[in-house]
């Protein structure tokens, strides 16, 4: 095994999927069993997502998700990825994550993105319509404030108990997220697998401009993406099918719906639109048998110099999806792989 698999972290990230035929309290459960199985394998954090108004993923609030994931695990760090503050009031977000640190302390990870509602209608319903993205800075400097005691935005107001409290915040990149992680010394997560040269040159630009703080002393960045492991490539390559139709699906018709299984996605027959989706909603990730795993990981850690790796994998057949990270983790030399 590689020092550079087995010195890196690798974390979870579980959107709790709905598959089809089922309902959203049976994806949220399986989240919070996961996150038992995740910490029992060795993984480093396990984030939850925030999603509005989609048909496919139960995960609508992050912050409760994650209490719960929490009170059902003992070591493992436990935050979101993330929680998507142009929905939210800075105030409301601190309160929330100093409740999570007060419960869970040193175990709850912040993870911050900007992206607003999937839909016209479910930005009215949120209350805030494209335009909120445009205010995030000014949003996570009042957000890190509330912790540090250091916010204007209102001076007569402390934010209780988050005040004094330090949960790990993490900026997801999008757009000048990279820039904008530099600036205020967060640690970054970017996509790591698709895209990569526009991925190395804003890692590049975040470690050359980062300015420490009292957050992080130096470039933290997390790599995240997708990795399938199975016996071999085809059986992998099949893994990534219930989340690559999901995507198609969503682009092609505007409803992300539930995960379907492999046979009936490979029986289906598609529209050219439909197929030219799938295919590229295919392509662009780790999968394979382990030794081929191994070898992408770890040259795309090479390359990146990451710190860490943020695995998003979905896939219908929660067996599958569970063996995928066990061989994972053998792969890395972790407990239980």
């Amino acid at each position: 095994m590689s020092s550079v698999l087995r010195d890196t972290p690798f974390s979870v990230l579980d959107r709790s999927r709905i598959r089809e035929g089922e309902d959203a309290a049976r994806a949220l459960r399986d989240t919070v069993s996961f996150a038992r199985e995740a910490e029992a394998l060795g993984y480093q954090r396990f984030w939850v997502s925030e999603h509005h108004g989609v048909p496919g993923v139960a995960g609508s609030a992050p912050t409760v998700l994650a209490a719960a994931v929490a009170a059902a695990t003992s070591r493992i760090r436990v935050g979101t990825g993330g929680v998507m503050l142009p929905n939210h009031r800075p105030l409301v977000v601190a309160e929330q994550f100093g409740v999570l640190e007060s419960l869970f302390p040193g175990r709850i990870d912040m993870g911050l993105g900007r992206s607003v509602g999937f839909t016209d209608g479910v930005r009215k319903a949120l209350g805030h319509g494209k335009e909120a993205a445009g205010a995030f800075d000014e949003q996570l400097t009042e957000l890190l404030g509330w912790f540090t005691g250091t916010q204007r935005a209102h001076p007569r107001v402390h934010a209780w108990p988050a005040e004094g409290l330090r949960p790990a915040p993490f900026l997801l990149a999008v757009g000048s997220g990279a820039d904008l992680a530099a600036a205020q010394g967060l640690p970054l997560v970017i996509g790591g697998v698709r895209g990569e040269d526009a991925m190395l040159r804003a890692v590049d630009r975040y470690r050359a401009a980062f300015r420490p703080s009292p957050w992080a002393a130096r470039p933290y960045v997390v790599l995240s993406g997708t990795v399938a492991v199975a016996a071999d490539g085809e059986r992998a390559r099949r893994l990534l099918a219930s989340e690559a139709w999901s995507t198609a699906w969503s682009r092609t018709h505007g409803v992300f719906p539930p995960l379907a299984p492999y046979a009936s996605i490979a029986a289906r027959t598609m529209t050219g639109p439909e197929r030219d989706r799938f295919d590229e909603a295919m392509t662009g990730h780790v999968h394979g048998a382990p030794d081929e795993v191994a070898k992408s990981l770890e040259s795309l850690l090479t390359r990146s110099a990451a710190d860490e790796f943020l695995v998003t994998t979905s896939t219908y057949d929660r067996a599958e999806l569970l063996e995928s990270y066990r061989l994972l983790a053998g792969i890395l030399g972790r407990t239980g792989g």
